[in-house]
């Protein structure tokens, strides 16, 4: 067997077009407008406090206070997936986490322009590199770019400018703002970014918040939930902000997708340095240890999330249920006043106006004629008979059951709005309690409608009471239902 000679081995060398270069800028940063975030998080890694951008028909500017570049930086600048930040992970004036990471930004930023250009100053270098796209590619294999170094005065501080110039399309100010939002650390301390002389500030999210603090083996979640209002709640950008370093990678539903339109009414934002993200910054490596534990522990809070906003569900809607039910039974208490004979409990006191809703009825005293006077005369109250209680036949009331009591004179009826189950009867009466089923099919069809609500409220109750009345003949009691609704809401 003959060895080969090693002398003799060859090389082949790898290359790659330069137009291919572009494409990939295109690939990893699928919306073109993503260059912006690109270069405003860059001047957040130079340190820079303040970024003005300028939006206009055919140009886009980005101008930073930040440390600038050298020669040296400059070439860094261009080095197409530098690893340098990952060498450098803190800027050095205000020990920011670094955010920029791949250095393929610029790249992408040529697939919706014609021209890059870059002016910066670091003490007392200033240059500018034109990366024009015609223009580079004409060489064929030859990888540079024309830098020129300009007098000293030409830029008075230190920090870098990128112009976008021949822009192949046009970009809106306010989508470029909802990118800043979304992509850049804005709510950092001592950094600012403008648009066109307008600060872009923060979303601010009104709701019930529910903020938390997780621990993993790879470092804190922090984070805040928002459930917002129903009259906030929206069906776009649903899900909740999953940010490494104060930007946003993606939304993540974390299981909401399964609470039907609840979902609508929850955000906000939970930040998690340690998670691996994708070459394009838009996703995460979902099938590592960082993003299962992130994932484990995410499961949880949303459940408390969830059970939060179950009871704030229930709370409004017991306030809505309670109104209802306190209109339903005035309503009622005033049909059977003017209908006493229809009533199954007897005669109405007599005298001022009775307060029938509610705890003990409030009935004003006797007054007799003496002499000219008037004198009050309390009747000597009969001492109580104790009954013995009976157990009652329904089922233990839910802690969410609702209940107001409608009293004449000494006697009167309770009514109990709970939930007894879809199967459970819509309405039903033990003794002088009313049951109404709030689970029930056509209560739920009724109570969704405000105009409804009152209304079926007094149906079922009314109902019952005629039923009291005389319970051996229905027919009747249709009747006498009949005539208590119709002078409920006669007005």
């Amino acid at each position: 067997m003959r060895e080969e000679n090693p002398s003799s081995s060859e090389f082949i060398p790898v290359t790659i077009d330069k137009s291919h270069i572009i494409t990939i800028g295109e690939r990893l940063y699928t919306e073109s407008i993503e260059f912006v975030r690109e270069l405003v998080n860059n001047a957040y890694d130079a340190d820079a406090t303040l970024v003005e951008i300028i939006v206009a028909e055919d140009l886009i500017e980005i101008r930073d206070n930040g440390a600038g570049m050298d020669r040296k930086g400059l070439k860094q600048y261009f080095n197409i997936g530098s690893q340098q930040k990952l060498y450098s992970p803190k800027s050095p004036l205000y020990n920011r986490d670094r955010i920029g990471q791949f250095g393929i930004g610029k790249f992408a930023s040529l697939s919706a322009c014609k021209r890059f250009e870059v002016i910066t100053r670091r003490e007392d270098f200033v240059g500018r590199v034109i990366f024009d796209k015609e223009q580079w590619e004409k060489p064929g294999d030859i990888w540079q770019l024309p830098l020129e170094v300009l007098p000293a005065d030409f830029r008075k501080q230190n920090g870098t400018t990128v112009m976008l110039e021949g822009l192949d399309k046009r970009f809106g100010a306010k989508d470029i703002e909802q990118k800043i939002i979304e992509g850049t650390p804005i709510k950092a301390p001592q950094f600012r970014v403008k648009i066109n002389n307008h600060t872009v500030t923060p979303r601010s999210l009104t709701g019930h918040r529910l903020p938390f603090l997780e621990g993993t083996s790879f470092g804190p979640v922090t984070g805040e939930i928002v459930i917002l209002p129903e009259t906030a709640s929206t069906a776009t950008d649903l899900g909740i902000e999953v940010k490494v370093k104060q930007v946003t990678v993606r939304r993540e539903l974390f299981g909401m997708e399964t609470w039907g339109k609840t979902m609508a009414r929850v955000r906000g934002e939970v930040n998690a340095d340690f998670l691996p993200i994708t070459s394009d910054r838009t996703g995460f490596i979902k099938d590592s240890r960082e993003y299962q534990e992130f994932f484990e522990i995410m499961a949880r809070v949303m459940e408390g999330v969830k059970a939060t906003l179950q009871k704030l569900t229930v709370k409004k809607e017991t306030k809505k249920v309670s109104r209802a039910l306190k209109d339903a039974l005035q309503r009622i208490y005033r049909s059977l006043a003017a209908n006493p004979d229809l009533s199954p409990f007897g005669a109405f006191p007599s005298g001022d106006e009775v307060k029938g809703i509610g705890d003990a009825a409030e009935v004003a005293g006797k007054k007799e004629g003496v002499s000219g006077r008037e004198v009050r005369v309390e009747e000597k109250p009969e001492m109580p008979v104790k009954k013995k209680k009976k157990k009652p036949k329904v089922k233990r009331l839910t802690p969410n059951a609702i209940i107001k009591k409608i009293k004449f004179g000494e006697t009167g009826v309770s009514c109990v709005v709970d939930s007894f189950g879809e199967d459970g009867p819509e309405v039903f009466s033990e003794e002088i309690t009313i049951y109404i089923n709030r689970d029930h099919p056509l209560y739920k069809r009724e109570s969704a409608k405000i105009e409804t609500h009152t209304l079926n409220l007094a149906r079922l109750i009314t109902q019952e009471i005629s039923l009291m009345k005389d319970p051996r003949n229905p027919r009747q009691a249709f009747e006498r239902q009949s005539k208590l609704l119709k002078d409920a809401f006669i007005d």
